[in-house]
């Protein structure tokens, strides 16, 4: 599994959203994309970390961010996710795990001392080009949101 870093082109993909909707990268190209990478819609973690960058959607947007997050539930328990927090931001889905492994966002980790294979929290930040700004592995879910923008320079 190779990870990406900074200057890397990001891997194009096409994914359902929650919504059945196809999103693609492509067509998001002009403007810049915080794609994150998630293991499970409603566990606690990743309802904390999906609250938060809703909660930061639209200071985000007034930057000139987009925000994706990306996890491998269908379209159909991320539609209930979304209803039921909530959630403004895009939710895709990556059932066959593809994307998440072009990304780097999927393989071994460890969880709770055993080393297993799964989603590991990432995210990617995205410019208008298509190239990664800036690439973050083994995120933490609380606070991620307040720690990824202070890397970006915007304002808490």
């Amino acid at each position: 599994m190779s990870r990406l870093a900074a200057g890397d082109i990001a891997p194009d993909f096409s994914l359902p959203d929650d919504t059945g909707e196809t999103v693609s990268l492509y067509d998001l190209r002009g403007r810049k994309v915080i794609v994150y990478f998630y293991p499970a819609a409603m566990t606690p973690g990743c309802t904390k970390q999906a609250c938060d960058f809703t909660d930061s959607l639209a200071s985000l947007q007034a930057a000139g961010y987009e925000v994706i997050g990306i996890s491998p539930d269908k379209p159909e328990k991320l539609a209930k996710f979304r209803e039921r927090d909530a959630l403004t931001i895009r939710l895709l889905s990556d059932a066959d795990k593809t994307v998440m492994q072009s990304y780097g966002a999927f393989g071994e980790k460890k969880l709770y001392g055993k080393v297993v294979e799964g989603v590991i929290r990432s995210t990617i930040v995205i410019d208008e080009e298509g190239r990664v700004e800036l690439a973050q592995y083994n995120v933490k879910a609380t606070g991620h949101v307040a720690k990824l923008r202070r890397d970006l320079k915007l304002d808490a």
